[in-house]
């Protein structure tokens, strides 16, 4: 396992990447990845600020004879979201990245590799160290906390910004360029119930639904890659409907903002049933294998033996919760008819989790459409609320409309076709990122989102494609070096 990532070029951004690997960043726990930003800002002599909702702002002048461009923003989030194996023994609050090259890829040891936006952070702290690039005004603006609600983003205060463009670093597929993306909303549900003692001779069971894809639950909604979640419960509703299986307890996914890879349930069955139930497991897994034929390749379900728990979660609740977890829209609702193959409405139904007292339901929602997104709120609200929960929504933000007369844009169309001999593919994004809501804080910022080819982030199969960060790394220098002018 080759683990020398600094030997890659470009040399500066995968040293720093390298560094980044070494400092555990999980969203919420990035103060380690401040101080090593705000130490190197320090050592580089250059002006940097850290504001309230802990974004990090780093400053550099125009190298002389570039005074008379416009000054340009590299935006990169400072988290990453934290996914591994079940049989991955890793605590991303304190373990390193274990970072590998992988022939024309670099990956992680069962865990998410941090690649979004490790890399783009590396890239824009590597432009400002790189000594022999020419550049108009240029600073940074490292975001806090991204991946679970954009929280620097909306703390964003007026003022501190200088620059006339900004360049988002988190888009994930090299050679495109992106001009809008979706907004976003949570949805929040929460089932309460007391336990109800388990009476009666019967046979309990952990079934488990593992070995899906996951991945990013904007990016990868449109691959139809399957739902831990929607699969878990589609099984107990079956079960429930056959015999008297009853439900104690529940756990699927754990980030909002990733496809659930695995969800298991602790289930009873009467004594009597046992035989059934397990043959019924089988089936099901061939059916779901056989539906998933072609985007899934590894779905395991399967039924183990456990202890009997001495309570269960009551009848009607359950049924409730079974039921509404099934009639819950999941996935791609709608596609874009303006952008070919783009997704404009989706949900991902995300966490289900239960606790002995309550069981909680968190959905992300995303779209372009503001009053489709609004409405499908309605719909899983409705679902939900009938079944006996409460529900709130929260977190909601506007998407990022295009600007096809961008200056920017036009800038970097002409630099790529240059550097490159084609024309980047110019287009939107169904995912949240900060642009939306940076422009709302920043009116009139010109913007564009590109990277280097990530594959899978989100989930521990993530791997950034090892000749698309120096692609991606040399479009940013040239662009940089012909910043447009000053009006």
């Amino acid at each position: 396992m080759d683990k020398n990532l600094k030997g890659l070029k470009p040399e500066l951004v995968w040293k720093h990447f390298a560094a980044i690997c070494e400092i555990p960043h999980p969203s919420h726990e990035e103060d380690a990845i401040r101080a090593y930003i705000v130490k190197w800002a320090e050592e580089l002599g250059l002006e940097h600020k850290v504001d309230e909702a802990q974004n990090v702002y780093v400053y550099k002048p125009a190298t002389p004879g570039m005074e008379d461009r416009k000054g340009i923003i590299l935006q990169a989030h400072t988290d990453m979201v934290p996914q591994k194996n079940n049989d991955t023994e890793f605590n991303f609050s304190t373990d390193p990245i274990e970072a590998y090259i992988d022939g024309e890829w670099v990956t992680a040891n069962g865990t998410t590799l941090g690649a979004d936006n490790g890399i783009g952070l590396a890239a824009a702290m590597a432009a400002m160290e790189d000594k022999e690039l020419v550049h108009g005004p240029l600073e940074c603006l490292f975001t806090a906390t991204e991946e679970t609600g954009m929280d620097g983003a909306f703390g964003l205060q007026s003022g501190m910004l200088k620059g006339d463009i900004l360049l988002n670093l988190d888009s994930e597929t090299e050679g495109e360029l992106y001009v809008g993306c979706a907004g976003g909303m949570d949805v929040n549900v929460t089932f309460k119930y007391r336990e109800q003692a388990l009476e009666g001779k019967f046979a309990a069971y952990k079934v488990t639904v593992k070995g899906l894809k996951g991945g990013h639950s904007g990016i990868q909604i449109g691959t139809q890659r399957a739902n831990a979640n929607k699969v878990l419960f589609r099984l107990l509703r079956q079960e429930t409907e056959s015999y008297g299986l009853e439900l104690a307890a529940v756990e699927g996914g754990n980030m909002r903002n990733a496809i659930p890879r695995e969800a298991w349930a602790v289930v009873v069955v009467r004594e009597a049933e046992k035989a059934i139930f397990e043959a019924n497991v089988k089936s099901y897994e061939k059916v779901i294998i056989k539906e998933f034929e072609g985007i899934e390749d590894s779905i395991e379900i399967f039924a183990e033996r456990v202890e009997c728990p001495k309570a269960i979660i009551p009848h009607l609740e359950s049924h409730s919760l079974i039921r509404a977890i099934c009639g819950c829209p999941n996935g791609v609702q709608r596609m874009s008819i303006a952008m070919e193959n783009l997704v404009q409405t989706s949900s991902n139904l995300a966490i289900v989790v239960s606790n002995g007292t309550t069981i909680e339901v968190k959905c992300l929602l995303r779209s372009s459409v503001d009053t489709e997104k609004a409405e499908l709120a309605g719909a899983i609200s409705s679902v939900f609320e009938l079944a006996g929960a409460d529900v709130e929504l929260s977190g909601s933000y506007s998407g990022w409309n295009p600007n096809m007369k961008s200056p920017i844009l036009h800038t970097m169309l002409e630099s790529y076709e240059k550097l490159y001999g084609v024309k980047p593919s110019v287009t939107a994004i169904h995912a949240g990122l900060e642009c939306g809501i940076i422009g709302a804080k920043y009116p009139g910022m010109d913007m564009i989102s590109f990277g280097p080819t990530i594959c899978y982030p989100h989930s521990p199969d993530e791997k950034v494609n090892i000749a698309s960060v120096e692609k991606f790394y040399d479009f940013l220098l040239n662009t940089l070096r012909n910043a447009p002018k000053k009006a």
